[in-house]
């Protein structure tokens, strides 16, 4: 397992990493330098540079407060701090240990950094 820190606005959110062949693939990325939204007042979402594999994925998730996921038909990060419930074409690529309420208590978009840290 590996893990994974968020950085933005001197905050940090520190996630979980699940071992599946779509979060491999994301970590081959980091570092990386996103743009965030809001979205539904439910989740921080953020288009990524290139899709991620759907290889060996369920069909979807029911997502709760803290998936770091990928969401597949539009090939984005949805980071929930909300409960949402069951969305087709979502795959989890970890849970967030730490920082939630950060991430929940920021308005408007924002610029994160993400990398590995073991």
């Amino acid at each position: 397992m590996s893990s994974i820190k968020m950085t933005f606005n001197n905050e940090e959110v520190i996630v979980k990493m699940d071992i599946n062949p779509t979060s491999k693939e994301f970590l081959s990325l980091l570092p990386l330098t996103l743009k965030f939204e809001d979205y539904a007042g439910t989740e921080k979402i953020s288009n990524l540079p290139k899709k991620l594999t759907k290889e060996d994925a369920p069909s979807g998730c029911d997502a709760s407060v803290g998936d770091f996921t990928y969401y597949s038909p539009w090939g984005n990060l949805a980071i929930f701090y909300r409960d949402f419930g069951f969305a087709s074409g979502l795959i989890k690529l970890g849970k967030i240990e730490s920082g939630i309420e950060k991430l929940a208590s920021k308005k408007g978009n924002f610029t994160g950094t993400i990398e590995k840290i073991d």
